[in-house]
């Protein structure tokens, strides 16, 4: 898979795409993430990308040019008025207006050979990029952040976390929050006894069986409590 992220920061990336599970699924040659400076593409004085809003009001929006001249540049072909695609590729723009990210979603764009992934600013980006160019709006909660970096880098980690081959140990994946429809058990680790906090003695007994059915008698109970929603679906 190949991941390009678009954005007027792209030092905040450094960081997050140098290190662990990220950074080991690109040594592995399971994931290639490149990082675009929006501002390389502007095509005007000062690689300015941002203009006042037309009607007024506060904030600057970031112009068309810059955005489609990245995205077509990234792929190799014209996407408007040609109105080509490729549905082995697609277009990701983070707003609050998206739909919400979710595990399934995730798993979704799994499917997808090349994702380019645009992060907005300021009072957003011009409507048309939204309208003609983009295939997909995502939200990662009902918040408003400075840009779409943020949201960026939460996308990027948590669909290449379960690229075949990225996590060692598959088994660990399939039985996180999300992956049916209850959050995780509760995990304890040593040492057994913390400040006369035990261990549960069922997790210690061997008997496996004993101990499937408590794992999932406690994702039950804290399903329950803390999303209940997860149940209705």
């Amino acid at each position: 898979m190949i991941i390009d992220i678009v954005t007027i920061f792209p030092k905040m990336f450094k960081p997050v795409l140098g290190e662990s599970i990220i950074r080991r699924a690109q040594d592995k040659g399971l994931v290639k993430i490149n990082v675009h400076d929006l501002r390389d593409y502007s095509g005007l004085t000062h690689k300015k990308v941002d203009a006042p809003s037309f009607g007024g009001g506060p904030g600057m929006v970031i112009r068309p040019e810059a955005v489609f001249s990245a995205v077509e540049s990234i792929l190799g072909y014209q996407l408007y008025p040609a109105k080509r695609r490729d549905r082995k590729k697609s277009i990701v723009f983070f707003t609050p207006q998206g739909k919400i990210l979710t595990q399934k979603r995730i798993k979704k764009s799994l499917r997808f050979e090349r994702l380019v992934l645009l992060c907005g600013r300021y009072e957003g980006i011009d409507y048309r990029i939204r309208k003609y160019l983009v295939d997909e709006e995502v939200s990662i909660g009902d918040y408003v952040l400075s840009g779409g970096e943020p949201a960026a880098m939460v996308f990027v980690d948590a669909i290449v976390r379960i690229i075949p081959g990225v996590v060692s140990c598959s088994d660990s994946i399939k039985q996180e929050s999300f992956e049916s429809n209850f959050l995780d058990y509760p995990h304890y680790t040593k040492p057994r006894n913390f400040r006369e906090l035990k261990v549960p003695e069922v997790l210690l007994s061997g008997d496996h069986r004993k101990i499937e059915q408590w794992r999932s008698k406690k994702a039950l109970e804290l399903t329950k409590a803390r999303r209940p929603d997860l149940l209705k679906e």
